[in-house]
C-alpha cells in the first residue's frame, strides 16, 4: 500500500498553502473568526470556486471534481496547518457525506452543485443535547401526518448559525432517519460559544419544521458518515500538529537563554524529537484512514477509530509541548500558540473523545481497549 501523494495531490497541497499564506496569516485568521459569519467570506470564495475544496468528494455528475475523501482530507490537513476558519468540515464533509450516503438522486442533483461551488453552506444537525453523535437515536423526532415534521433540539451543529441547507438526523417510529429541512429559515438557531474561536457551532431548535426524508433506515449510513467525519477531523488535527511543531522549532532557534539558542539544549531537542514522532505517526494514521474512506475499503471503521484516537492524543500532546517550550508568551492572546492549544482541546471532543474511539476499535478488533 502506497500512501505517497500523486503529482495532482501535491499540486493541490502546494496551491492551498500558497493561497492561505497570502490570505490567512495570524491577523486574517482572527479577523475571520471574529466576523459575523465566523470565517472570511472572500477566502472561502477563493477556496471553493478557484481551488475547488468543497467539490473534491462530490461526483462530477453533481457538479463536483470527482476526486475522493483522500483529496478532501489533504485539503483539511492544509487548512488545519493554517488554523483558517472555514465551513469545509460542515458543508464539504458532513453534509456532503450525508447526501451521498443517503443516495437520493433528486436531492443530490438539487443540492450538491451549490455545495460544490461554495454558493450554499450546508450542515448536518446530529448531536444530541448531551453532545453525542449517536447512530441509533436522536433528540430530534420525525413524525408523519400529511407531511413529515421535525421536533426537538440538536446541539453543536457546525456552522449551523448561517447554513442555508440543513440536513437532520431524526428518530422515527421505525428507527433513525436522515431528513432535509424544506425551509431552513424556519429553524430557531442559537449560536454556541466555542473554546476554539475558529470553529462555529449553534444549537438548532425544531418546532414542527417541515422536512422531506432522504433515507428512513439510516443506521448503517450514519455509521459510515461518522467514520468519514472522524477521518476529516484526524486530517485537520494532523495539519494543526505539524503547525505546532514548526512553530516550536522556529521559536527554539530565536529564543536565547544563557547565551545560547534554547534549541541547542539537549533536553529540548529530545522533546521536539518526540513531537516529530507524534506528528509523523498522526499524519500516517490520518492518511491511512483517508485512503480507506476514499477507496471505500472494508477496514474504514477500524482505520477511522484508530486515527480518531491517535490524532486527538497526538495534537493534545503537541499543543501542550508547544505552550511549554514557548514559555509565558504562549499564553498571551497575541500569540498563535493559544489558538493551537484551543484547537487541540476543542477537536478532541468533536465527534467523540479518544477513549470512546479506543473502546470502539477494541470492539471492532475483538480485543479490550483502555
Amino acid at each position: 500500500m502506497d500512501f505517497s501523494l500523486t503529482d495532482e495531490q501535491n499540486e493541490l497541497a502546494k496551491t492551498l498553502h500558497a493561497v492561505l499564506e497570502r490570505h490567512a496569516d495570524s491577523a486574517a485568521v482572527r479577523q475571520g473568526a471574529e466576523s459575523e459569519l465566523g470565517y472570511d467570506k472572500d477566502l472561502w470564495r477563493i477556496l471553493a470556486q478557484e481551488v475547488g475544496v468543497a467539490s473534491l468528494a462530490i461526483p462530477e455528475e453533481y457538479g463536483g471534481a470527482g476526486c475522493s475523501w483522500i483529496e478532501t482530507g489533504l485539503a483539511l490537513e492544509v487548512l488545519g496547518y493554517h488554523l483558517a476558519p472555514n465551513p469545509l468540515l460542515a458543508s464539504g464533509v458532513l453534509a456532503t457525506a450525508a447526501l451521498l450516503e443517503a443516495g437520493d438522486a433528486e436531492a443530490n442533483e438539487r443540492l450538491l452543485p451549490a455545495i460544490a461551488e461554495g454558493n450554499s453552506i450546508a450542515t448536518l444537525a446530529w448531536a444530541t443535547t448531551q453532545g453525542q453523535w449517536e447512530t441509533t437515536g436522536s433528540d430530534i423526532t420525525a413524525t408523519q401526518h400529511d407531511r413529515w415534521v421535525l421536533n426537538g433540539t440538536a446541539s453543536l451543529v457546525l456552522d449551523g448559525q448561517y447554513a442555508d441547507i440543513v440536513l437532520a438526523v431524526a428518530s422515527t417510529p421505525a428507527g433513525i432517519g436522515l431528513f432535509e429541512v424544506i425551509d431552513a429559515q424556519s429553524i430557531a438557531r442559537v449560536q454556541t460559544p466555542a473554546m476554539d474561536s475558529t470553529l462555529s457551532f449553534a444549537t438548532l431548535n425544531f418546532s414542527n419544521v417541515a422536512a422531506r426524508p432522504l433515507l428512513l433506515d439510516a443506521g448503517e449510513a450514519l455509521e459510515k458518515i461518522r467514520d468519514i467525519a472522524l477521518v476529516a477531523r484526524a486530517c485537520l488535527q494532523s495539519g494543526t500538529a505539524r503547525r505546532g511543531l514548526d512553530m516550536t522549532v522556529e521559536y527554539s532557534t530565536q529564543r536565547v537563554q544563557f547565551g545560547r539558542q534554547i534549541g541547542s539544549f539537549q533536553a529540548l531537542k529530545h522533546r521536539m524529537a518526540d513531537m516529530l514522532v507524534q506528528v509523523e505517526t498522526a499524519r500516517t494514521a490520518a492518511w491511512a484512514a483517508a485512503w480507506s474512506a476514499g477507496t471505500d475499503a472494508p477496514d474504514l471503521a477500524e482505520r477511522a477509530a484508530s486515527a480518531a484516537a491517535w490524532c486527538s492524543d497526538a495534537l493534545e500532546h503537541i499543543a501542550s509541548e508547544c505552550v511549554q517550550l514557548h514559555g509565558g508568551i504562549a499564553i498571551t492572546w497575541e500569540h498563535d500558540a493559544q489558538l493551537l492549544f484551543k484547537r487541540a482541546h476543542a477537536t478532541a471532543q468533536l465527534f467523540g473523545q479518544a477513549r470512546s474511539h479506543r473502546r470502539r476499535l477494541g470492539a471492532l478488533l475483538g480485543i479490550s481497549a483502555a
